[in-house]
């Protein structure tokens, strides 16, 4: 199939995951972006070459590049981490388990002292939340991943946040939908649709009540120019379709 031929072909669900997870750093200005998982650092570079030009992204290790890969600057691991612990970065995250108050889990299933299933372990996540917004990227939306309590807390929720300066959860992006935490009390809200989910998928898909608006948008649609560039220009060979099938 020829590119333009290709750039016809209406938006896959993981392009919509996408977009999705661009609109996380939507209006962050010029912070540094960690995304973690395909989709997500495709949306990251999605953001940088569209709507937030200001975004810094990195090869995570001591440079700062551009979309393409290029070196942009110098990065050392002194001034990654104050970036890090002064809320001027802004990381997407993944998890195995994660709460109704944004409570994420990535070390073990069952009790810590003996648990069913050992993980990647706590590593940066207390303070990745406490001292920068991180959003998370969660590909397989299931009841074990949305479970009513976490097994332990890596990353850090709303309800165990009081007094960090710099926690906040902007969104949550899974295969099913994007979700916020614009509630009185930070609780999940569902902030929208990907095309074809129904709210009872996502129901069915999530262990925990869920704050439902009475009206629930559709996913922001991709442009054209922003499918030309997902297309062709940042994930010419579709590897988005490995966490995300179309």
């Amino acid at each position: 199939m020829t590119a333009t031929r290709a750039l016809l072909l209406p938006p896959t669900r993981a392009e919509y995951c996408v977009i999705a997870c661009a609109e996380a750093w939507r209006g962050d200005g010029e912070v540094l972006a960690s995304p973690m998982g395909l989709i997500a650092a495709v949306g990251a570079r999605l953001a940088r070459l569209t709507f937030a030009p200001d975004l810094l992204l990195t090869d995570g290790e001591a440079l700062l590049v551009r979309p393409d890969g290029t070196t942009e600057g110098w990065l050392p691991y002194r001034r990654h981490l104050t970036l890090v612990t002064g809320g001027r970065r802004h990381v997407m995250m993944g998890a195995s388990q994660i709460d109704r108050f944004g409570n994420q889990n990535i070390s073990c299933i069952g009790d810590w002292e003996r648990p069913k299933r050992q993980l990647l372990g706590v590593r940066g996540a207390p303070v990745n939340t406490l001292n920068n917004p991180t959003s998370y990227w969660i590909p397989k939306h299931s009841r074990r991943v949305f479970v009513e309590r976490v097994d332990m807390i890596c990353g850090v929720g709303y309800d165990h946040a009081a007094g960090a300066r710099h926690h906040r959860i902007p969104r949550v992006v899974s295969d099913l939908g994007v979700f916020d935490f614009a509630t009185p009390d930070h609780s999940m809200r569902l902030a929208s649709l990907h095309p074809g989910v129904t709210l009872e998928q996502v129901r069915e898909a999530t262990s925990f009540d869920l704050t439902i608006p009475d009206e629930i948008p559709p996913t922001r649609e991709p442009t054209p120019d922003e499918l030309r560039l997902i297309r062709e220009v940042l994930d010419p060979d579709n590897t988005r379709t490995r966490e995300v099938g179309s």
